[in-house]
């Protein structure tokens, strides 16, 4: 695609507006729209309302994402018809089998969509479809070309990079490699170039993406994941984080990267998805129970002060009492600094869309209930053996609650509050922990 060869009717004038549903890897998709629309000639819309292209970027990854987007979506049928807009719809859910078809059957008002490897052709679908009308592009295409694409970051200081792209694990309930496809590492000389450019536009801290970083590098035949943090952390990115990890592939390399580059933070967020081997070997993860907590031993014998974070699905089929209970004890054992909690969630064309022992609605609203209680209650108690010490946090911009605070993170990721002092936004600065709420810090500058 020439980057410009396609270019908005009224560059400098037209805006466009992107919703966003999912993950970050999602919010960094919509980035990249963003900066092939500006690359157009497109101005963001503060408001969709007064939006030229409304584009909509979409998940499947649960339900309740594809009824959200489904919401949402439905909404531009007006606004469309007040401004004459153009109105598209790419991502997860529109990969599909047939949902791209399905979606413009329901709301004829979509003037086009495509699925999670055609973003690069973007121009494209806006002009054919100012030309020729309605248009669906589902075609498995290169996920490689994705990674050279212009991006809009926003302001600083955080930035996200996708790192690699699709899964190979296919978990019995994970629709993601069926609409991501399979894992494609970004070229390492690619993503630390976009790092110096990050840090010369004032970007503090960069999150590297990918549905499984500790697999980056596998498609060239040798795990790479490891050599990249400490190639990262030699040109001197002021802060390193990196989002998702996969149990299995957890190496003691990466835990001693972690552990020896000082810009990479403290951090980890390590799915689990439950506390049961039973339920595990059913979900296809390819570890036990007891793998996982040998991880999290070394992980704090390397780093005492680690934070890990995690993901736990409950009501998966067959899940019994004492799986459950299972969940709860692994819990009370690694001391999760948070969790992402969610009910099972059929996906068509998942191994578990069929699997028998169907967990009842009120069983699992129960279970549910009882673990963000167990949850809640261990990161509280972590949070109070905070206070006292002085922690580093980046200040990541303005409390949303109060104009008279800045808001950031401590380098194993919770947030802190603290009355503006001499720092500004993009700062690292050193904050005394004075008292903690559920899931908040709250500090002062020293």
């Amino acid at each position: 695609m020439g980057k410009n060869q396609y270019r908005a009717e009224r560059p400098g004038t037209d805006t466009y507006y992107i919703t966003t549903f999912g993950c970050q890897m999602n919010v960094r998709d919509t980035q990249t729209a963003a900066g092939i629309l500006e690359s157009m000639g497109y101005l963001p819309a503060a408001d969709p309302k007064e939006a030229k292209v409304l584009l909509y970027n979409t998940c499947c990854i649960r339900d309740l994402a594809e009824r959200k987007a489904y919401a949402a979506i439905g909404m531009a049928r007006e606004i469309k018809a007040k401004n004459g807009g153009m109105v598209g719809v790419f991502g997860c859910m529109t990969q599909q089998t047939g949902a791209a078809q399905e979606l413009m059957r329901r709301m004829p008002f979509i003037d086009f969509a495509f699925g999670t490897h055609q973003l690069h052709r973007l121009p494209e679908f806006i002009h054919a479809a100012q030309e020729k009308g309605r248009t669906t592009l589902l075609e498995e295409g290169n996920p490689a070309l994705d990674f050279d694409l212009p991006a809009a970051y926003g302001r600083p200081p955080l930035a996200y990079t996708n790192i690699i792209h699709g899964c190979n694990n296919f978990c019995s309930y994970c629709i993601v490699p069926y609409v991501r496809g399979r894992e494609t590492s970004k070229p390492m000389e690619l993503i630390l170039e976009e790092a110096r450019t990050l840090m010369d536009q004032g970007f503090s801290e960069i999150t590297l993406l990918g549905q499984n970083v500790n697999s980056y590098g596998n498609d060239w035949g040798k795990p790479q994941f490891a050599k990249l943090l400490r190639e990262l952390d030699a040109i001197g990115v002021p802060r390193i984080r990196f989002m998702t990890s996969h149990p299995k592939d957890l190496s003691d390399e990466v835990i001693a990267a972690m552990a020896e580059c000082s810009h990479v933070a403290k951090q980890i967020h390590l799915p689990v998805q439950s506390g049961s081997s039973r339920v595990l070997r059913r979900m296809n993860r390819k570890y036990t129970r007891g793998d996982y907590l040998c991880l999290v031993e070394k992980l704090r014998a390397a780093m005492p002060q680690v934070g890990i974070t995690t993901d736990l699905i409950v009501g998966f089929p067959g899940e019994s009492e004492t799986d459950f209970a299972d969940t709860l004890s692994l819990c009370e054992t690694v001391r999760f600094d948070a969790a992402f909690t969610f009910n099972f969630s059929k996906r068509k064309g998942t191994a578990a869309f069929d699997m028998e022992g169907e967990v009842a609605k009120e069983v699992m609203t129960q279970r549910i209930t009882t673990l963000i209680d167990t949850i809640k209650s261990i990161s509280t108690k972590t949070y109070q053996g905070l206070v006292g010490t002085e922690q580093t946090v980046l200040i990541e911009g303005e409390s949303s609650r109060d104009s008279s605070c800045y808001t950031g993170r401590i380098d194993r990721g919770i947030t802190v509050n603290f009355p503006k002092g001499h720092g500004v936004v993009g700062d690292f600065v050193p904050v005394t922990i004075t008292h903690a709420k559920a899931n908040t810090l709250f500090g002062q500058e020293r």
